[in-house]
């Protein structure tokens, strides 16, 4: 029965998340902020990865420039199916593994899209969470491939959020919404244990600084505190 209604589900909340996020996005007045570090970062060294908290995914077809061809890492784990089908509609293509160190196929696929000339996509955060915690897998994604990682966050006024595990940010109809673009963060293909770490913490801080600034902003509030770090 479980399997039953979970293909009944992947079948049709695809095209139903869709169309209201199309729908939002044709009430919307949408501004952005930084834009500047992508087109450096199309310059040289060609390409980036977009890297962005899970909760703010719904939006985030919107975040990339549009001409370019992107990736984004999708595992299979029923969440990002879901959200993976819905990118698809989209035009965006999907690179199949996972953000943990476990994720080598979906490495391996990125490495040879982003040969082909594909920017990536990454929820460093997904699909399960910890919330707002990054995973290495980003950090590894960006030493393999050499593109820089350019955080990016959104926020928007009016909106709720669904008491989901990362606290997903529903704009409504007619509202205004920000995108921000951080300063890229660069991972040099020799880097060794500490210097990854160093990138992975900076990536996570101008992540939560950006977005709590933005929901500063807009005047939605914070999100609930994010679960302690494991000692």
């Amino acid at each position: 029965m479980r399997e039953r209604s979970d293909r009944l589900l992947l079948a049709v909340a695809p095209r139903v998340g869709y169309a209201y996020i199309r729908l939002l996005r044709g009430t919307m007045r949408l501004a952005y902020r930084g834009r500047e570090h992508l087109e450096a970062a199309r310059r040289d060294p060609g390409g980036f990865i977009l890297a962005f908290w899970h909760s703010r995914f719904v939006m985030m077809p919107f975040a990339y420039p549009p001409g370019g061809r992107i990736t984004v890492l999708s595992s299979t784990h029923r969440d990002s199916e879901l959200l993976a089908r819905i990118l698809v509609r989209f035009g965006f293509d999907l690179s199949k593994g996972s953000s943990t160190r476990g994720g080598a196929a979906g490495l391996l696929d990125i490495v040879r899209k982003v040969r082909q000339g594909f920017d990536v996509g990454i929820t460093p955060d997904g699909p399960k969470g910890p919330r707002r915690r990054v995973k290495p897998g980003l950090v590894a994604t960006a030493r393999l491939t050499g593109l820089p990682i350019v955080p990016v966050t959104f926020s928007a006024a009016p909106a709720g959020r669904l008491r989901s595990w990362d606290r997903t940010l529903l704009p409504r109809p007619f509202s205004r919404g920000i995108f921000v673009y951080g300063e890229p963060v660069r991972v040099a293909r020799d880097a060794g244990d500490e210097e990854q770490e160093r990138a992975r913490r900076r990536v996570e801080e101008d992540l939560d600084r950006l977005t709590d600034l933005l929901d500063e902003e807009t005047g939605i509030g914070p999100e609930d505190p994010r679960p302690e770090e494991a000692p």
